[in-house]
């Protein structure tokens, strides 16, 4: 059975894959059988989605309920959040919802305005630690080091993020990717403007830049570089369809090399349909399978994390509002500005 057709039995059935491990919970993740049925016309503009992972929870709900007309415009969350800040001084938002794969592209669209505010009882699903008035926090991921088993120990790894210009790891990252820059933008906020073009201007000569940060883990699992930057649930994809792949999961502490950034969506009208459409996206079922499919981090209670991933307890991230990751813009001028992009 494909990740497709388990996630639509799943949401028939109103049956989680996982329902035996729930972890223990006062308010446990509610079931889409709990859920009225969605009618009516919804515009997503979705930032792409975790390669077609997205998408396919967007076909399950749409098989479940077909008296809804939904629109789907994908392209990276970034675009998409310019698009709606332009569309917004030419006269409105042409979606009804923005779901982002990132804190920092959400950010952008409520710095202009654009945000409902979330009802209070979605809101209540959501972790204390990511519950935000403007958007809902869906899915969690964490900045990593990725590293290469054959040639280090996580002892070789830097604790901490600014001191990797240091040592003698080569590198892999993804400067065009909006996780990347999203990292830049909480490394600006918390180390300062000379101190993160100083560490950009320090990395350019030793990394090696890719795509996608899934080329990153890719390539340092192979070996064309010592250790990379990216998002912790490529390294746990890789992992889980090749166990044997040379690279584990490796973290800073308390800095925006372990941030702990997320993906949610931002109400752009006041209709009962954009925040019904967001209920379905914390239910049991589609929180379960983000988190065994696309190896997010669950941001309800009552479900268990992604497998391989260490102890929450074990990570240190910063104390950082994502929603100050607004202040995108400077973080990319200063990518332009030392050549990294």
């Amino acid at each position: 059975m494909d990740r497709r057709t388990l996630l639509k039995a799943a949401l028939a059935l109103g049956l989680g894959g996982t329902a035996a491990r729930l972890l223990a919970a006062d308010n446990p993740a509610v079931s889409v059988d709990s859920l009225a049925a969605l009618s009516g016309k919804l515009t997503v503009y979705l930032g792409h989605g975790e390669g077609g992972l997205y998408t396919d929870i967007v076909g399950a709900i749409r098989e479940r309920n077909p008296a809804l007309d939904l629109a789907l415009r994908r392209a990276p969350s970034s675009a998409l959040a310019n698009t709606l800040v332009a569309e917004a001084g030419a006269g409105g938002p042409r979606a009804d919802l923005f779901w982002s794969v990132d804190a920092a592209s959400l950010a952008v669209v409520n710095g202009a305005g654009m945000g409902r505010r979330v009802p209070d009882d979605i809101r209540g699903q959501i972790r204390p630690e990511f519950r935000y008035d403007r958007w809902a926090a869906l899915s969690g991921r964490i900045r990593s080091l990725p590293y290469n088993t054959a040639r280090l120990s996580p002892s070789d790894l830097p604790d901490r993020i600014m001191d990797l210009p240091d040592s003698d790891l080569r590198v892999g990252w993804a400067p065009s990717y909006a996780a990347f820059q999203a990292f830049i933008a909480a490394m600006r906020l918390l180390e300062g403007e000379a101190r993160t073009r100083r560490w950009l201007e320090a990395m350019k000569s030793k990394a090696q830049s890719y795509a996608g940060e899934l080329g990153v883990v890719l390539a340092t699992a192979r070996g064309e570089v010592d250790v990379g930057l990216a998002n912790h649930y490529y390294t746990l994809r890789l992992k889980s369809g090749d166990p044997d792949a040379s690279v584990a999961l490796g973290f800073t502490r308390d800095d925006a090399g372990c941030l702990v950034n997320a993906a949610g969506t931002a109400l752009l009208s006041d209709r009962a349909l954009p925040a019904d459409f967001t209920r379905y996206l914390l239910t049991r079922e589609v929180q379960t399978f983000l988190a065994e499919q696309a190896y997010e981090i669950p941001l309800v209670t009552g479900v268990a994390p992604p497998a391989g991933l260490p102890s929450m307890d074990t990570i240190q991230p910063p104390e950082l509002d994502l929603a100050r990751l607004s202040e995108l813009k400077p973080a990319l001028a200063l990518l332009r500005d030392t050549g990294v992009l």
